[in-house]
């Protein structure tokens, strides 16, 4: 969705109108209003965001890789390097989506909801013969993200 025009024909400063910011003549201090605005409304969702980065950290520690379909296939060492690598597209496309999304509010309903999914394969996962996340830090942060997504939804 465009910016509108103001009255005299010209696109204004900034708008965040129907869920939409639009970036035409801004300035640096519009921009950063706005992008506080969206984290002070969405405070869960970024605390989500925080907690799911340091699971996936864990996830390395745990070698997560070795309880995924086709990649448990692989040996350890050639999982873990796609594994890795495999992230570096997916927070590229997370912090692009934050910064340059023509619907910033889609983007957060869909990665909460993404993180309440991703608190119900790891509980499903639980019983598998090669999941190592045993400890209480690990479930703090895997079920912290997912009550994060879900908080993020209803509030």
């Amino acid at each position: 969705m465009p910016c509108r025009p103001d009255a005299s024909g010209q696109q204004g400063n900034i708008a965040y109108t129907q869920n939409v910011i639009c970036y035409s003549k801004t300035t640096r201090k519009d921009i950063k209003s706005i992008r506080q605005n969206i984290m002070t409304a969405h405070i869960f969702f970024y605390l989500g965001l925080s907690l799911l980065t340091m699971h996936e950290m864990d996830a390395i520690r745990c070698r997560e890789w070795r309880i995924f379909p086709g990649l448990s296939l692989l040996s350890d060492k050639l999982g873990h390097i796609i594994f890795v690598f495999a992230h570096i597209p997916l927070f590229f496309f997370i912090f692009w989506q934050l910064t340059h999304s023509q619907d910033i509010e889609a983007f957060i309903k869909g990665f909460n909801i993404f993180m309440i999914v991703h608190l119900g394969l790891h509980i499903l996962f639980l019983k598998h013969k090669n999941n190592e996340f045993k400890d209480w830090i690990s479930w703090t942060i895997i079920i912290g993200a997912g009550l994060c997504g879900l908080l993020d939804l209803i509030v």
